[in-house]
């Protein structure tokens, strides 16, 4: 299940993730908050905040895949917020594309989750 979360500046999107997502969680919540971002600016952030509980079905995969090829270069800052081993190591490759992204990604603990909130919203410089 994704989640929207509120308390962020208008150029963040930012989700909590838990349970298990699907399809349908990409297509009600997440797509359409960045499709609206997308409107009013030109470069977004992302913050995402990943439960211990998180899982994946195939069909959440695809159409993560598709719709994030779509929206590569849409991207100048990433934060991932998780206690999940597997997911600070696929951040860590994330992040070797750093030049991609000119703010860069960055994988934070969850006891880290406000330092994580501070550096997504630190301007850019």
């Amino acid at each position: 299940m994704i989640e929207k979360l509120n308390d962020f500046a208008d150029n963040i999107a930012a989700f909590r993730c838990h349970g298990r997502m699907t399809k349908t969680d990409y297509e009600t919540v997440l797509m359409p908050d960045i499709e609206d971002k997308r409107k009013r600016h030109k470069k977004l952030r992302a913050y995402t905040e990943i439960a211990p509980d998180f899982s994946f079905g195939p069909d959440a995969i695809w159409a993560g895949m598709k719709f994030g090829l779509r929206h590569f270069f849409s991207w100048e800052r990433g934060a991932l917020v998780t206690d999940l081993a597997w997911m600070h190591h696929a951040a860590k490759f994330y992040g070797r594309l750093g030049f991609l992204i000119p703010g860069g990604f960055r994988a934070f603990p969850t006891a880290e989750a406000n330092k994580a909130r501070d550096w997504i919203g630190e301007p850019q410089g």
